[in-house]
């Protein structure tokens, strides 16, 4: 609770002195702690995205965490930034936001230096946001998300790149299009379309709604909904054959020059026409597509994206072109966990190389041996003393080290250290300022298995 911008100390529980046992402190509901093993897939699927963002000639960006909740009004959706958006006033009257996604933020940040950029600006960024909404398995109130979009583009093979940038990433984690497929419609086809079926204009956003939870209801709730929104009989049998309709593509010009470029890249076997996918957000203008799981077991969205080209101008920028996508890291990362696809020596020891303290005295030398690695060009992990040797090997051989450094007074009076290879469990001795290119020997040649 706030007062004047200050918070309510009557709302804090401040800790006391007592007897009694203390009371640990819960995360966030809807967050994560990332323990250096959850970390580690994270970490790669940045650095995964990042090359294959990069590869198409896309430049890395991000904005700010904190945005003003106008900026979200202007087209995000009602429920967006009434339900699932965190909002606080600032000490300054200010309504904020935790920014819910990226897509407004790239278009204002966009707006403000138009006339400095070079067009199509092709940008991606990996980052936390934050929605308000139920916990559950593929979704918090924190996550991380990849956001690609080409922006000043109007041809549809730009949505088409984009497609294929998502695609690529799905062949390098290692993905097949039996285990999931990119869903591509186009709004303005079923624009056309409820024009033909006598739908007004009004109305349009409500049939949206409509045609994008005909996969999630069955077919007698789904056609009672209908009705309970005012559609005639005939104009629900329309959009049955409508969304059952696999060639309806074939009557979008943009369309059929979009499945063309997507074979020219070369990633048709993940891409298919779905005339039900539509996307809930307001400013989505074009064509559209949403990432799915399709083994039977594993259905699940796994990511949404489509054309936005009047995005700029609501939030005061001239009209631009524009198409792009998010992508969650908790769905696609619970996805690969269950295909076993997640590198199993994700979450290692980054240096490679443990140096013990053989005892006190020795605990200088071996500072200094520690430091002269890592100027050689080797991560390097120093024990920090006190245990016995046989302890410190323990440490290693259980934390995965691949080698351990040993340096007594033995190795000190000839200048030498003593390497042990934990991969290979052979032991050798060399004189100190040949350890580097012996170790690092070692780790271009990697154990035979």
């Amino acid at each position: 609770m706030t007062i004047n911008g200050k918070i309510s100390v009557s709302k804090i529980h401040f800790n006391k002195k007592s007897a009694g046992m203390k009371k640990l402190i819960q995360p966030v509901k809807g967050t994560r702690d990332y323990y250096p093993e959850t970390m580690a897939v994270r970490s790669w699927l940045y650095a995964t995205a990042r090359k294959v963002t990069e590869s198409f000639g896309y430049q890395e960006y991000d904005a700010p965490f904190l945005e003003s909740i106008d900026l979200y009004a202007a087209k995000s959706g009602e429920e967006l930034v009434k339900e699932q958006s965190y909002v606080f006033e600032d000490r300054g009257g200010n309504l904020i936001t935790l920014r819910p996604e990226l897509t407004p933020s790239l278009a204002r940040m966009i707006a403000q230096k138009q006339g400095q950029l070079n067009f199509p600006l092709r940008w991606w960024s990996f980052g936390p946001f934050w929605r308000y909404e139920r916990p559950q398995k593929g979704r918090s109130r924190e996550f991380f998300q990849w956001n690609v979009d080409l922006i000043g583009a109007a041809n549809p093979v730009a949505d088409a790149e984009v497609v294929a940038v998502l695609a690529t990433f799905f062949r390098e984690v290692g993905l097949t299009p039996q285990d999931a497929l990119i869903m591509v419609n186009s709004r303005q086809l079923v624009e056309n379309e409820l024009d033909w079926l006598g739908i007004p204009a009004e109305e349009r956003k409500a049939v949206f709604r409509l045609v994008d939870r005909r996969e999630k209801m069955n077919q007698l709730d789904w056609e009672g909904y209908a009705a309970e929104m005012g559609l005639s009989p005939a104009q629900i049998n329309g959009l049955i054959k409508l969304l059952s309709n696999d060639e309806l593509w074939k009557r979008s010009p943009e369309l059929c020059q979009f499945f063309p470029a997507i074979e020219a890249l070369g990633v048709q076997e993940f891409v298919r026409f779905a005339p039900n996918i539509i996307r809930g957000l307001d400013y989505y203008t074009g064509i559209v597509f949403e990432a799915q799981a399709v083994r039977s077991d594993l259905r699940r969205s796994l990511l949404g994206g489509g054309r936005y080209d009047n995005l700029l101008a609501d939030v005061g920028g001239e009209a631009l072109p524009a198409t792009g996508y998010a992508m969650g890291d908790l769905a696609i990362s619970i996805f690969l966990d269950e295909l076993q696809l997640i590198p199993k020596d994700l979450g290692g020891p980054p240096a490679p190389v443990l140096v013990t303290v053989f005892d006190q005295d020795m605990l200088l030398d071996t500072l200094a041996l520690s430091a002269e690695l890592r100027r050689a060009g080797l991560n390097i992990t120093c024990y920090p003393g006190g245990e016995k040797l046989a302890k410190q090997l323990k440490y290693a051989d259980r934390v995965g080290f691949r080698f351990v450094i040993v340096r007594g007074p033995d190795e000190f009076v000839q200048d030498e250290v003593t390497i042990k290879d934990l991969a290979s469990r052979e032991q050798f001795r060399v004189t100190r300022t040949a350890a580097a290119s012996a170790i690092r020997q070692r780790l271009d040649n990697p154990v035979p298995s």
